[in-house]
């Protein structure tokens, strides 16, 4: 079967419902990747750099005998872990997609040997920068924003997550971030993602909304309503992208005007289960705002 190459464009919409295989280095994988994309590495963080120092100090061809040496040996163990893959995703077609860091010799290496066993391959042209620039360039996109807002406790999530439950197009930027945007937002939840890797997700939900099903040559329906809560630009160690940040700021919003009392009450619901020892570390961590007396109070 020939080996087809696809834009970013052909590439989200034709990935959607196979596995995407991540052939960088795990380290590369672990700081960002493309959403939903399955770690398949061609060389591991150690290989990959003997391989770099070799190609910068040395030449192209020390750099490809010694990615060989590394490739020769793992050929098998990557011919059966795609089929147990594709076993995992009851896949049928065979069909999988192939990226590395811009689209170079190790998704080329890899493609070639998936497709000599007699795998679909799809690889992306430009790599894992041309999704990176696809991703920053959406958030220059005008987008038809509307915005929950209210005050701490006002349920504007539960409020979202209705809207979408009713067909609405939503982003839960909190969801993304793994963090509820409080002092005491990230307790109980997964580690938050890389800067990266927020942004990768944030982009691609806006794809997802946006442009799936309905994208051809990049072109995107942008007259979708899109809601979200309304947030601070920094969420927990991340950051919603300045472009969007701008976009949200100058979106029409809703606010919840939710009296004080059913605010508490919701409050108290949320984050009166939470782990006593990670929620007093919290409090110390802005102590010197709330105050000793208030710190005390709290604890």
């Amino acid at each position: 079967m020939a080996i087809s190459r696809l834009s970013i464009h052909e590439f989200l919409k034709a990935s959607a419902d196979h596995p995407v295989l991540d052939v960088r280095s795990p380290g590369e994988f672990t700081h960002a990747h493309f959403p939903g994309a399955i770690s398949f590495p061609l060389f591991t963080n150690e290989e990959r750099a003997v391989v770099g120092t070799l190609y910068k100090q040395k030449s192209r061809e020390d750099a490809i005998k010694a990615g060989l040496d590394f490739f020769g040996p793992k050929m098998r163990g990557m011919v059966e872990t795609a089929e147990f893959i594709l076993k995992e995703n009851n896949s049928t077609s065979k069909q999988v997609f192939v990226y590395c860091w811009r689209g170079g010799m190790r998704s080329a290496g890899v493609a070639w040997l998936l497709d000599l066993y007699g795998f679909k391959v799809h690889t992306l042209v430009g790599g894992y920068k041309s999704f990176r620039r696809f991703v920053l360039d959406s958030f220059l996109l005008p987008f038809q924003l509307r915005i929950l807002g209210g005050y701490t406790g006002s349920g504007k999530t539960e409020l979202l997550k209705n809207l979408e439950e009713k067909g609405a197009a939503i982003i839960d930027l909190e969801a993304l971030a793994n963090h509820k945007g409080s002092a005491f937002g990230n307790i109980g939840l997964p580690e938050q993602p890389s800067q990266e890797m927020f942004d990768n997700l944030l982009g691609l939900a806006l794809y997802r909304l946006t442009g799936s099903g309905a994208i051809t040559d990049g072109l995107r329906n942008m007259d979708r309503l899109i809601w979200l809560e309304d947030e601070s630009q920094r969420i927990g160690k991340v950051n919603i992208h300045p472009d969007f940040w701008k976009q949200m700021r100058s979106s029409p919003i809703w606010f919840l005007d939710i009296p004080f009392e059913e605010r508490l009450d919701h409050l108290v619901a949320e984050y009166g289960e939470l782990d006593r020892e990670k929620m007093i570390e919290a409090i110390g961590r802005i102590s010197s705002r709330l105050g000793g007396l208030e710190t005390k109070n709290a604890i």
